[in-house]
């Protein structure tokens, strides 16, 4: 298939610039497997699943990446924290005017020094001072890693919405936008209608709103992100499956993972690990029956896999019915209840 296969029209007005006052305040638009796509609300989630269900969320935590710096001969610079690589160092994209070389360093903040190591296509291998733990510098030095089409400086604020109520594992420079929608009320209404929960881990990184350049989408290499999906989880999940419910993923980042634990056979295996999962039209879902998930931006790798799981045409569709109908798109915007093709 093409890229242009996968484009569609939105107004940028529609391209949500900050979070409702609320996290479940959000609107949702149903798309069964069969029938008509209905006009809901995030608060109604409980109604459309049934006692059983196994509600799957990815439990990363967003790290404050972004950091001020300056570089030795006086210019500014940007960091961008891609992944931390243990220790006292990380990949990391860099703005500045002039690339570092190896051996340069970058003066921080708080005076701390950062030296580049080495470069990895359009990242960099930084090591920052080690007197500190790298997260905790983060937290007290860093901002929030806005995605680029949110236009506004970040604030205050985003450092608790730009984060699920349930993250536990730092790790992602990008949040698992559909986990927002989720507040202490309404995980206590699943819980009330016996839908129960469980987790993964994928720290999401920067290349998830890399484009694809490729006309022939079969030519486009994902980004590596790192995930794990342990035991227990497979145990709940084979549980769900062995009660006739439904395995219910909460964001494309859940799919990627369950989908990749399955290692080539039928379900998910314990694994931690890297992923560069691609799925697209033409993939055959094993482990999921129906993926809660934001609006994502045309001709993106997010849109494909949606489109994998409920059909392109009837995506696209979807989607034109939500510009008609002004719901909000992207990481700050409203939601979408998919069912799997093969459900109906």
């Amino acid at each position: 298939m093409k890229r242009a296969d996968f484009h569609f029209v939105l107004p940028p007005a529609l391209i949500a610039q900050a979070p409702l006052p609320g996290r479940s305040d959000a609107r949702l638009l149903h798309l069964p497997a069969a029938g008509a796509v209905a006009d809901r609300a995030v608060r109604e989630l409980p109604s459309l699943l049934a006692p059983g269900d196994l509600l799957v969320f990815n439990d990363t935590r967003v790290l404050p990446a972004r950091l001020q710096a300056r570089k030795r001969t006086g210019g500014a610079a940007e960091i961008l924290v891609e992944r931390l690589l243990g220790g006292a160092e990380a990949r990391a994209m860099l703005g500045v005017s002039k690339k570092p070389r190896p051996g340069e360093f970058l003066d921080l903040e708080d005076g701390s020094a950062v030296e580049v190591l080495d470069r990895d296509g359009a990242f960099f291998r930084l090591r920052f001072a080690d007197d500190a733990p790298l997260t905790e510098r983060l937290e007290r030095l860093g901002r929030m890693p806005l995605p680029p089409y949110i236009t506004r400086a970040d604030d205050a604020g985003d450092r608790e919405r730009y984060q699920t109520v349930f993250a536990r594992a730092p790790g992602a420079v990008a949040a698992p936008t559909a986990g927002l929608h989720f507040d202490q009320a309404l995980l206590e209404a699943l819980r009330a209608r016996g839908v129960e929960t469980g987790t993964v881990t994928l720290h999401v990184g920067a290349g998830t709103f890399q484009p694809v350049r490729v006309d022939d989408i079969r030519e486009h290499r994902m980004h590596s992100e790192w995930f794990e999906v342990d035991a227990a989880l497979c145990e709940r999940l084979a549980a769900t499956r062995a009660r006739g419910g439904r395995v219910v993923a909460v964001g494309t980042t859940v799919v990627r993972a369950l989908e990749s634990a399955r290692q080539g056979g039928p379900a998910p295996r314990p694994f931690a690990g890297d992923t560069a999962i691609f799925i697209h039209p033409g993939y055959r879902f094993a482990s999921v029956d129906a993926l809660f998930t934001n609006f994502h931006l045309p001709e993106s790798t997010l849109l494909m896999l949606v489109s994998a799981f409920a059909g392109r045409e009837r995506v696209l569709a979807a989607y034109a019915h939500a510009v008609r109908q002004r719901y909000r798109f992207f990481s700050y915007g409203d939601a979408m209840l998919v069912e799997h093709l093969g459900s109906a």
